[in-house]
């Protein structure tokens, strides 16, 4: 029996059987890992409760051919203000969605795990209209796929930008504005210090019409690269 021990956000859960679960685990040590936590659902259980998405967790695990199991966990971090608001909970549930998808079994993504606990702990200190986009934008810049946002994408100027194209990769200026959605010089602002040094301030921005623009430029940035629709997001479209 190959026992190990490892640091984890819990993504998801699943039913199996009559009293376990699957829990799918971020990894620092080895990407996603599913494992199988036996007797889970009992009320009895010593785990049960440590063991809800988004807990961050200390574990140990046994090795086995298609399933780990679970034998111990302890808490580090449960993130209850997060998990006692429904906008909160909504907003972590798609950071989840986005890690899950993005995250390799057997492929430590340390920087994503990293990630996840910040963001994570940011929704846990405050609500952040802000938090998702600028999660995902931080994610297309970390895996080398980063918005072009200060010139045009098919001439290059730097001036008069009015759309957005995700099929170009960024913003297009008035002259090469079709194809794309229109998008305001505010949100393109925002959007910039999110990504050059000035996040802190930005999760303070109160909900607005140039929030939402960036929540939707980014969000489909990111569908675009995963080449599929995010579920959870789109539950936030309120």
């Amino acid at each position: 029996m190959n026992l190990y021990r490892d640091e984890a956000v819990v993504l998801r859960t699943y039913r199996l059987g009559e009293a376990d679960r699957i829990i799918v685990l971020l990894t620092a040590g080895r990407g996603k890992v599913r494992a199988v936590a036996k007797g889970v659902r009992k009320t009895s259980s010593r785990f049960g409760s440590r063991l809800e998405p988004t807990s961050h967790v200390a574990l140990q695990l046994y090795e086995g051919r298609s399933l780990d199991t679970v034998t111990q966990v302890e808490a580090l971090d449960t993130f209850a203000a997060v998990r006692g608001d429904l906008d909160r909970l909504a907003r972590a549930s798609t950071l989840l969605e986005v890690c899950d998808q993005v995250a390799q079994e057997g492929e430590p993504n340390v920087r994503l795990l990293q990630m996840l606990l910040g963001a994570l702990r940011a929704l846990e200190a405050r609500d952040s209209a802000v938090l998702v986009p600028a999660f995902f934008l931080k994610l297309l810049a970390a895996e080398g796929t980063e918005p072009l946002l200060d010139a045009c994408a098919v001439c290059g100027a730097a001036d008069d930008l009015t759309a957005f194209d995700h099929a170009q990769g960024g913003t297009l200026c008035r002259s090469h504005r079709a194809g794309g959605f229109p998008v305001s010089g505010a949100a393109l602002e925002l959007c910039r210090r999110i990504l050059h040094g000035g996040l802190g301030a930005a999760l303070g921005e109160p909900a607005s019409a140039t929030t939402a623009e960036v929540d939707v430029l980014a969000t489909r940035a990111l569908e675009v690269n995963l080449e599929r629709r995010l579920r959870s997001a789109h539950l936030l479209d309120r």
